[in-house]
């Protein structure tokens, strides 16, 4: 079993439904679901001008298989709530599914990289997870609460 954060967002009418959709298949799907963050409004980052708003909520639970088994879970799970599966970060989009922690491990391959690659330095994806994960550690020993700290000190 291992303790696992993952991040649910979108920008498009119906994300706050995808969202729901999104937590109930998890649970469907075997990741037992243990903490859900309030909503976290804020601007696109790294998106074409003109990007809505995006609204983000941390998720954190518990999964009995591989990381890789659960990136196909979540990447199903956005084609279902209508995300194309051919899809560029830089646009707008009903659903987006990130593994930010699994455990302690770290995985690095072509179609994975935990911890994510930036979100220890995204307030956005940051701040729900302090909301519900604060002591949580990423690989280089700070606390998700400490790295918040830290970007929003600069």
């Amino acid at each position: 079993m291992t303790e696992c954060a993952i991040m649910l967002g979108g920008n498009l009418p119906g994300t706050p439904e995808a969202m729901e959709f999104a937590l109930r298949e998890l649970e469907k799907g075997g990741f037992s679901v243990s903490k859900v963050s309030c909503p976290f409004y804020s601007a696109a980052v790294d998106c074409v001008p003109g990007t809505p708003d995006f609204i983000d909520t941390a998720v954190t639970g518990i999964w009995q298989k591989s990381a890789h088994e659960l990136l196909k879970l979540t990447q199903s799970i956005e084609i279902a709530a209508g995300r194309p599966a051919q899809h560029s970060s830089r646009e707008s989009r009903i659903l987006d599914i990130d593994i930010i922690l699994f455990g302690e491990d770290i995985v690095e391959s072509a179609e994975l990289t935990i911890p994510h690659p930036r979100a220890a330095v995204r307030e956005f994806v940051l701040a729900p997870l302090n909301e519900i994960a604060p002591r949580w550690r990423f690989p280089n020993g700070m606390s998700i609460r400490e790295t918040l700290e830290k970007i929003k000190s600069r």
